[in-house]
């Protein structure tokens, strides 16, 4: 079970997002967005930022849009500023349940280390949010320049494109971007919990009361990507907590059967294709049954950020550190998440890099030599001022996850779409040896095998079909727009008869939006 140069028996590609449902998050964006935009709306927001942080407001800046949320800045006279941020319709697919959850984990950071999080003012939900324009936090603004991508990036490049860190960067500016990240890495690894999920105060109303113990289900990146690029029906996926670190790699391998089985569409290429993607989750089924692949499964689970990366950090002119934002996809997770190296590094990740797997290995191990020796520093120096225990350390984990393979079994474990090409390239050999495709179609049970077949076909059938499930579409309509909103209400039991009408429910909104 050792890592292999060998050639994979499969060269494969990522998966590719459905298209269809890329188009109905933008359709689902636009009338809110609409909305948003109207002066009327754009002063009750005002009005409800200046309640909430108090003072005389100077200027209200435009909206901007992030990758799952939009957010507004409010200047005021004393030269504070605050933030007001809400989730993006058609993006963020657990709306209530992120926001509840990154105001957890924003406030036990603040409260328990020394990274530089906006401090939250007030947060609710729709029904207290102006004009019902959703979930929403409003937070102190942190002042910036940039961010640590500016600081890494080609220069020029467009804040469209997607950044890569430019080749001929100093490395002063490298160990300097790269220490910063790695005091806040180990300042959240430090925590251990019981069990796998997100945190929060284990009495939530006793303002005293400072235990912080696993409370939910892990919210993740990937699943929010299932639902809304994956066309995954939510109840498909984990809505448990989890004691212990088999269970939930299981779990992952699971949701990568489910993916491929719940996305309609630009899921497979051919019925060769779907063969190949079938038997590699079928044998990531089996590592995760037969495998122990995390030494620590009883815990302690540390805090992780699926979502960490250069662009959450803002810093000033200087590139120092001055805050770090997006925390909606923390939780406990196994150490074998925490103990991997930095996925960032490249700014790119490998699954999107143009020349392919082996030239990011091969361009990463080019810096992962530096961030291995500013860890060590950073390591040092908080073990020295005694906030940090000899026992907590990460550069010895990190590299012999890296020198292991176990960076590339935890990254598949996280990532869907980016599961076929590491599987094949990075994990296959590693557990099963040589062979040939039909050598590692013996290694599936006889139930899997026998469902195979009928499984190709029906992924043929709706490649050919190219729709999507409307259930889901109208469920995903009704995380920010309840009907009882535009004045319907709906007969108990009648939900199951809702179906093929997202035009119409897209329609209906919109008029109900502007009226």
């Amino acid at each position: 079970m050792s890592p292999t140069s060998a050639a994979p028996i499969v060269t494969a590609q990522c998966m590719d997002y459905d298209d269809l449902a890329w188009d109905r998050g933008d359709r689902l964006f636009e009338p809110w967005k609409d909305k948003l935009f109207e002066r009327d709306v754009l002063r009750a927001i005002g009005g409800f930022i200046e309640k909430h942080r108090g003072g005389v407001p100077d200027e209200l800046f435009a909206p901007k849009r992030g990758a799952f949320n939009t957010w507004l800045r409010m200047r005021f006279k004393d030269g504070g500023s605050a933030v007001i941020r809400f989730p993006c319709p058609g993006a963020s697919v657990f709306p209530e349940e992120k926001v509840k959850r990154e105001v957890a984990v924003m406030r036990f950071l603040e409260l328990f280390t020394n990274i530089p999080v906006p401090h939250i003012l007030h947060y609710g939900m729709t029904e207290q949010s102006p004009r019902d324009l959703g979930p929403f936090i409003v937070m102190e603004y942190i002042n910036h320049e940039h961010d640590f991508i500016d600081a890494l990036n080609v220069p020029g490049r467009s804040r469209q494109d997607r950044p890569f860190l430019d080749p001929n960067v100093s490395a002063d500016r490298l160990e300097l971007v790269y220490s910063q990240m790695a005091d806040i890495i180990l300042q959240l690894s430090k925590h251990s919990f019981s069990e796998i999920g997100c945190i929060a105060k284990a009495n939530e109303d006793d303002e005293f009361d400072d235990t912080w113990i696993v409370k939910h289900r892990p919210l993740t990146f990937n699943m929010n990507e299932l639902v809304q690029l994956g066309d995954v029906h939510p109840e498909l996926l984990p809505q448990q907590t989890f004691k212990t670190a088999s269970s939930y790699y299981q779990a992952l391998a699971e949701m990568h059967m489910t993916h491929l089985s719940s996305q309609r569409n630009d899921a497979i290429e051919s019925a060769e294709d779907c063969r190949q993607k079938y038997i590699a989750r079928c044998l990531f089924r089996k590592i995760t049954r037969e495998h122990q692949l995390c030494a620590d499964d009883t815990g302690p689970f540390k805090l992780f950020c699926d979502d960490f990366r250069p662009g959450n950090v803002l810093c000033n002119e200087k590139f120092q550190m001055t805050g770090v934002v997006d925390w909606e996809f923390t939780y406990a997770a196994p150490t074998g998440f925490a103990y991997s190296p930095p996925f960032w590094l490249l700014l790119e990740l490998p699954e999107f890099w143009e020349k392919g797997l082996d030239d990011w290995i091969e361009n990463y191990e080019k810096v992962l030599p530096i961030f291995f020796k500013v860890l060590k520093e950073r390591e040092e120096k908080a073990i020295a001022q005694g906030t940090l225990k000899d026992t907590d350390r990460l550069f010895g984990r990190m590299l012999e996850s890296w020198q292991s393979g176990d960076f590339w079994l935890n990254y598949a474990a996280r990532k869907s779409w980016a599961f076929d090409m590491i599987y094949w390239a990075k994990i296959d050999r590693r557990f099963f040896g040589d062979g040939d495709l039909e050598d590692r179609l013996q290694l599936l049970t006889p139930e899997e095998r026998e469902q195979m077949d009928g499984f190709i076909q029906r992924k043929l059938k709706e490649k050919e079909e190219r729709i999507l499930t409307d259930l889901l579409s109208f469920i995903m309509l009704l995380n920010f727009f309840p009907l009882s909103s535009c004045g319907i209400i709906v007969a108990a039991g009648a939900s199951n008869r809702i179906n093929a009408l997202f035009d119409v429910h897209i329609e209906l909104v919109t008029s109900c939006l502007v009226s």
